[in-house]
C-alpha cells in the first residue's frame, strides 16, 4: 500500500504477489478504485497474485487518490497517470486488466504506449450504444456532486467541459474504432450485458481488434471457475519469456 505523487496528483496503489506485472483498472465508473474488485464476479488480486505481480490502483479523485480538476481533464489525463505510475515502479512491460471503465483505460494505454502492454483483458467495457447517453451523464454528475465540496473553486463550465470530454463521444469514448481495429495486442473480451456495459460494445471491440477473443458467458457462479482458468491460461500464454 503506497501513495505515488506526481505534480499535484496523489495516486494510491497496492502491489501484490510476484512475477510478470499486471496493471489493474478497477470497475466503478468515475469512482474506479481497488475495493470494487472484491465485489466483482472474480477478484484478480486474489486469483492472480500467486504467479504475477498485481498492481491495483485507485483512479484520481476516487478512493484514496486525489488530484486537481481542470477543464483540460479527460481520458488522456488518466492515461498519463497510468504511464507515470508504471514509470515510477520501473515497469517497462505488463499485462493489463480493466473492468467497466477500466476497459477504455486499457485501450487508451495500448494506444498511447503499445510497447508497454503484452496482453489485455477487457471485462464488460463501458460504451455508448446509441441509447445510454443519459446513463453516463448521470454517472458523471453523481460523482461530481460528491467531488464539488472538495473542489470549491472548480466552475460549472469546467465540470461540464470535463463531463463532455469523458462521455460526449461514442463507442468506448476514449479511442476510436480505427484505433481498436489497428490494435494488434492479444485481448480477451469478457462480454457485458447492461446499460453501463453494453453487449454491443463488447462484441464490437472483439470484432474490430484482430487478435481479440470474445467470451460471452463468464460471470455465472457455476462457470466462474472456468473463467478464472481461461484468464490464467491467456495471461501465461502471452507472458514474455
Amino acid at each position: 500500500m503506497a501513495i505515488f505523487q506526481h505534480q499535484q496528483t496523489k495516486l494510491y496503489y497496492e502491489v501484490h504477489g510476484s512475477g510478470f506485472p499486471i496493471l489493474l483498472f478497477a470497475p466503478g465508473g468515475m469512482h474506479s478504485q481497488i475495493g470494487f474488485w472484491r465485489s466483482s464476479p472474480w477478484d484478480p488480486i486474489e486469483t492472480l497474485a500467486s504467479e504475477f505481480t498485481v498492481i491495483a490502483m485507485d483512479q484520481r479523485n476516487a478512493g484514496n487518490s486525489t488530484a486537481p480538476i481542470q477543464a483540460t481533464d479527460g481520458w488522456d489525463t488518466y492515461t498519463a497517470d497510468h504511464i507515470a505510475l508504471l514509470d515510477h515502479l520501473g515497469i517497462d512491460r505488463c499485462h493489463t486488466i480493466g473492468g467497466c471503465i477500466g476497459g477504455p483505460y486499457c485501450l487508451g494505454l495500448m494506444a498511447e504506449q503499445p510497447q508497454r502492454v503484452s496482453a489485455a483483458i477487457i471485462q464488460q467495457s463501458i460504451g455508448f450504444d446509441g441509447t445510454n447517453r443519459e446513463t453516463f451523464w448521470k454517472l458523471f454528475n453523481d460523482w461530481a456532486e460528491q467531488m464539488r465540496p472538495l473542489h470549491p473553486d472548480v466552475t460549472d463550465q469546467t465540470w461540464e467541459t470535463f463531463r463532455i470530454a469523458m462521455f460526449g463521444g461514442d463507442f468506448v469514448y476514449n479511442v476510436s474504432r480505427d484505433v481498436v481495429a489497428n490494435c494488434t495486442h492479444s485481448m480477451l473480451v469478457l462480454m457485458g450485458n447492461d446499460a453501463f456495459h453494453p453487449e454491443a460494445t463488447s462484441r464490437e471491440i472483439a470484432a474490430l481488434a484482430p487478435n481479440a477473443r470474445l467470451i460471452e458467458q463468464w460471470r455465472q457462479p457455476d462457470i466462474i471457475g472456468t473463467t478464472v482458468d481461461t484468464v490464467r491460461t491467456f495471461l501465461r500464454t502471452h507472458t514474455p519469456t
